[in-house]
């Protein structure tokens, strides 16, 4: 399993399902953006300023929406996550 360093996140990916009002999914045939939603799996301890720990606030499973193009991709075990650091991270999804 991958242990973030200092201010850094691992994220899995979630996938944005298309749904009529009905409840019917539907498939796309054109390409769409890589939804920026993830869920934290991992968080590193934090970073220092002036000398003191200031920790992550987020916790493992919560939902998260980052910035576009922002991170690193990792493959581990054959499963795709997204290795990013806290200021990439815009909001939590409630």
């Amino acid at each position: 399993m991958l242990k973030p360093l200092h201010n850094y996140v691992v994220l899995e990916k979630v996938k944005e399902e298309v749904k009529t009002k009905s409840g019917i999914l539907l498939t796309t045939g054109e390409a769409k953006d890589a939804p920026s939603m993830g869920e934290v799996i991992a968080v590193g301890p934090g970073s220092y300023i002036d000398g003191k720990l200031v920790a992550i606030d987020l916790k493992k499973g919560q939902r998260v929406i980052y910035k576009k193009y922002s991170g690193t991709e990792v493959t581990v075990d054959k499963k795709d996550y997204l290795l990013i650091s806290e200021e990439d991270i815009l909001a939590t999804v409630e």
